[in-house]
């Protein structure tokens, strides 16, 4: 008897070629009755890390069930495919065991089992190598929505042995908070690794400091609280500490990407501000905060 009702699919896979209707067409050729909910497939380009903090940030809102991940660089190699159970068996995440799921299963608590796709009697026939979406992963995602056990798809694992997923977390220098840009999103709004209590005690203005240029960002609550031209820093629908400006891309105003190092600096009394000059900021392997 089906199992689950919805699968959940994100991937690198963009809407120029067939690969995202391929994957759909097989899964619903094998599970007919389950529902397969978009999350995004415009992820960059072989860019896991992009891909996992997408999952993390979607998966405590995705309705229970198979989570198809699909960010797969080593595709082909010996990188193995896993499928991982959650919350008891409410949930299952099924992608490359390449940091993709990680973030997103510790989000959820964390694996009760695990096992890697090696039993290829449910697999699809396989012309090449090179499209694992639609030869294992979507075959093994319906197969769990239809019923199927999870020790069935393959060889059980350790779960502490699947590929963990790094984050930057903050760190404070010379009285400065040195932080990474995680996400841009289609608004050009810049997600920080900076949880809003780590400068609550910083006061309204605040200076935001990158390679190439500085602004004196404001504090506020939503984006038209900004007057036009402000740069603010906002607690983000994630929680997280958002470089904004009102209707406008800071993205591309400020010329900031994922990945930049930025960094805090509070402002003095006398509204002035510490020197401007960037240099590179500080990576270390944050987590982002789980919705009560």
């Amino acid at each position: 008897m089906p199992r689950h009702d919805t699968i959940s699919f994100l991937s690198d896979y963009g809407h120029a070629d067939e690969f995202v209707g391929v994957v759909h067409s097989v899964l619903r050729a094998i599970a007919p009755h389950a529902h397969v909910i978009d999350i995004s497939h415009d992820i960059p380009p072989h860019d896991v890390r992009a891909g996992a903090l997408c999952l993390v940030r979607s998966v405590q809102y995705l309705r229970p069930g198979v989570v198809l991940a699909v960010v797969d660089p080593g595709v082909g190699t010996s990188r193995r495919g896993v499928a991982v159970e959650v919350g008891g068996g409410e949930s299952v995440l099924v992608g490359p065991d390449n940091g993709l799921l990680a973030m997103a299963v510790s989000m959820v608590d964390g694996a009760d089992r695990a096992v890697s796709l090696t039993n290829t009697d449910l697999h699809l026939p396989a012309p090449g190598a090179t499209f694992a979406g639609r030869d294992i992963f979507a075959p093994a995602a319906a197969h769990l929505a239809n019923g199927v056990d999870l020790l069935e798809l393959g060889e059980e694992i350790d779960t502490v042995s699947l590929l963990p997923g790094v984050l930057p977390v903050t760190s404070e220098e010379d009285g400065e908070l040195r932080c990474e840009v995680l996400w841009v999103d289609r608004y050009g709004n810049v997600q920080l690794n900076v949880d809003p209590d780590e400068v609550e005690a910083w006061g309204r203005r605040i200076q935001v400091v990158w390679e190439g240029g500085s602004r004196t960002a404001v504090r506020a609550n939503a984006y038209d609280e900004l007057a036009p031209g402000d740069v603010g820093l906002l607690a983000d629908s994630y929680g997280l500490l958002a470089v904004s400006m009102p209707r406008t891309s800071a993205a591309g105003m400020l010329g900031l990407d994922a990945g930049a190092q930025v960094r805090l600096r509070r402002v003095d009394t006398e509204g002035g501000a510490a020197d401007a000059d960037a240099d590179s900021g500080v990576t270390t392997p944050v987590e982002l905060g789980r919705r009560n």
